[in-house]
């Protein structure tokens, strides 16, 4: 019987003294390379500021200039009434709704008939009280030159003698007829219907054959020399112009403030210049603002160049205010919670709070603490330290204008 070598004891022996040193080996190696290797070498990286926008904001005198709205009525509305009855003969083909009628033309006559011949009644007693009166003055003279006649160097002792009391009657009643003349006459007058100034007409309600009835309306129409757009303003807003100038404004057109009324209609933003003219004269009760009233004169004056202002017409209206001088237009969305504001000098945070003097939708204004102006910036910064660095960028994109009085920057 043969024996497997692999199985004697002396090679099995022979193995794992092998494979110890493999091993053995392996690990000393692993341990060499560890000891061989060279730690890393460390390298400072640089700290890196952040990177903010800024936006270079310099004094200026800036006009304030106060934002409203308001709704376009006419400045003068009449009812249209006779002051006379009649059948009505004739009327101006442009007293209907939208028509234009000049001044003191005449849009609407009543028969004249009756009044005509009331006037010419009227005068013929202003004749006979004529002839009545001279008739008494003749018959005082001849019994004055018969009194001298029988009672010489005498004067009468009763009135009734010379007839003054007589004379005093007829003089009464000629008085009298001529007042009757005149009221004639009036009446006549009116028969036909004017108005002193231009109007356009808003409603009609009357056509030839038609009787009226003294006082009773037949249209109505407003005058077209000027209308007004009462403007509701908060007593802040009143600050910034002199409202309360009362009948100086009216006669001084250099002393009144100036605004303009903004409207969009007819594919495209209009202006028409307007002043303020006074205030309602009171506060209102739920809202506690305080309206002014702004007139626009002549809105129908340039009909070819661009629609009217017609009354009903939802505007805006920038009044002009004081000017505010040294001031800073700060955008809005540059000043933080709590009114502060981030400012950059030297590369440096600074956190301020400036004083705003007046605030609107897109700008605050501030006084400007420098004559060079503030560098605000207008990104956002995740944790702002007063004193940090930081690294500036230009927002070319989004540089403020300052605000124009003219323009329509805020008419949508």
């Amino acid at each position: 019987m043969k024996c497997d070598r692999s199985t004697r004891p002396e090679f099995s022996f022979i193995r794992a003294v092998v494979s110890i040193v493999i091993i053995g080996g392996g690990v000393a190696g692993a341990y060499a390379l560890v000891k061989m290797r060279k730690p890393p070498q460390k390298q400072e990286l640089p700290v890196v500021a952040p990177l903010v926008k800024v936006v270079q904001v310099k004094p200026a005198g800036i006009p304030m200039i106060i934002h409203g709205y308001g709704t376009v009525r006419p400045s003068v509305e009449v009812d249209i009434a006779p002051e006379v009855s009649g059948k009505a003969v004739s009327v101006h083909p442009q007293f209907k709704i939208g028509g234009f009628i000049e001044a003191d033309q005449p849009f609407m006559r009543i028969d004249p008939r009756d009044y005509e011949l009331a006037l010419r009644q009227a005068g013929a007693a202003v004749a006979d009280a004529k002839v009545r009166l001279d008739m008494e003055v003749a018959e005082a003279d001849v019994a004055r030159r018969e009194w001298s006649q029988l009672h010489p160097d005498t004067e009468p002792i009763s009135l009734l003698v010379l007839r003054e009391p007589q004379i005093a009657q007829a003089r009464a009643t000629l008085e009298s007829a001529q007042a009757q003349l005149a009221t004639a006459q009036l009446r006549l007058d009116r028969t036909t219907l004017s108005l002193p100034f231009d109007v356009r007409v808003l409603s009609e309600k009357v056509d030839v054959g038609q009787y009226v009835v003294a006082g009773q309306p037949v249209g109505s129409v407003y005058g077209i020399e000027s209308v007004e757009i009462e403007v509701p303003l908060e007593d802040a807003d009143l600050a910034w112009f002199d409202i309360f100038q009362g009948e100086k404004a009216s006669s001084d057109a250099s002393v009144r403030t100036s605004a303009q009324v903004i409207a969009r209609f007819a594919a495209g933003a209009h202006v028409w210049e307007g002043h303020v003219t006074r205030t309602v004269g009171q506060v209102d009760r739920m809202s506690r603002l305080v309206s002014v009233v702004v007139e626009v004169p002549r809105p129908f004056a340039d009909v070819g160049a661009g629609p009217p202002l017609l009354p009903g017409t939802f505007v805006q209206v920038r009044i002009q205010g004081r000017t505010l001088e040294n001031a800073l237009a700060i955008p809005r969305d540059a000043l933080r919670a709590g009114n502060e504001l981030w400012v950059v000098r030297d590369n440096r945070l600074h956190i301020e709070k400036p004083a705003v003097i007046r605030a609107e939708r897109d700008f605050a204004y501030v006084l400007s603490p420098d004559a060079q102006g503030l560098m605000v910036i207008v990104s956002s910064l995740d944790t702002p330290i007063e004193g940090m660095a930081l690294r500036t960028r230009a927002n070319d994109e989004e540089t403020p204008q300052a605000p124009n009085p003219g323009g329509l920057d805020r008419a949508n």
